[in-house]
C-alpha cells in the first residue's frame, strides 16, 4: 500500500494562509468587488426606502392575489400566501449573510484604522517627548547664559576696577597733557 506523504502545508489545522485552499485562487479584485457589493446590498437594506419597497412589493402581491382575476392569481389566499412568504424567506436567508460580510469587512477597515491611529499616537508622543527634552535642554542652556544685566553689572565692575587702578591724575585729566 503506498503510503501518502503529506506536507506541513496541507493540514487542517495549520493557519489559512499555510494550507493550500480548496476552492482555485481568484484574484484579490474580484474578491474586494464582491464584498462592495455585498456592503451595498447590506447599506440598501437598511434604509427606509428598501423596507417602503418591500411593503409596497408585498401589498401589490396579496392585493393582485386576493381580489385579481382568478385565471391569473398565482399565490392563493387560502393557503396563506405560500409563494410571497418563500420569496421573503429566500430573502432574508441571503440578507443574513450578506450583512454579516459586509460586517466583517468594516471590522476589518476598523481594525486597521485602528493600527494606524495607535501607531500615529506612538510618533506623536515620541514627538511630543523629543519636544520637552530640547525645551528643557533650551532652558538649562538660557540660564547658563549670561543676560543682559548680568553683562552690564560685570562691566561696571570692570569699569570700577579699572578706575581704582589709574592714577589720581589721569582720573582727572589734568597731569602734563598741556591743556589739551
Amino acid at each position: 500500500m503506498a503510503k501518502i506523504r503529506r506536507t506541513d502545508n496541507s493540514r487542517l489545522d495549520a493557519p489559512k494562509g499555510l494550507r493550500p485552499s480548496v476552492l482555485p485562487a481568484r484574484n484579490r479584485e474580484s474578491r474586494d468587488r464582491f464584498g462592495r457589493a455585498t456592503e451595498w446590498v447590506a447599506r440598501a437594506m437598511g434604509t427606509p426606502w428598501f423596507l417602503l419597497i418591500l411593503t409596497f412589493f408585498c401589498l401589490v402581491w396579496i392585493g393582485y392575489n386576493t381580489w385579481g382575476p382568478e385565471n391569473f392569481r398565482f399565490d392563493s389566499a387560502a393557503l396563506g400566501f405560500t409563494a410571497l412568504t418563500l420569496i421573503l424567506s429566500l430573502q432574508a436567508s441571503y440578507a443574513a449573510p450578506l450583512i454579516l460580510l459586509a460586517q466583517n469587512r468594516q471590522d476589518d477597515r476598523d481594525r486597521v484604522q485602528i493600527e494606524q491611529d495607535r501607531q500615529r499616537a506612538e510618533r506623536n508622543l515620541a514627538d511630543t517627548e523629543y519636544l520637552a527634552r530640547e525645551v528643557v535642554a533650551l532652558r538649562l542652556a538660557m540660564k547658563d547664559m549670561a543676560s543682559k544685566e548680568f553683562i552690564r553689572q560685570e562691566l561696571r565692575s570692570l569699569l570700577e576696577e579699572l578706575e581704582k587702578d589709574r592714577p589720581e591724575h589721569e582720573q582727572t585729566g589734568t597731569a602734563g597733557d598741556g591743556g589739551r
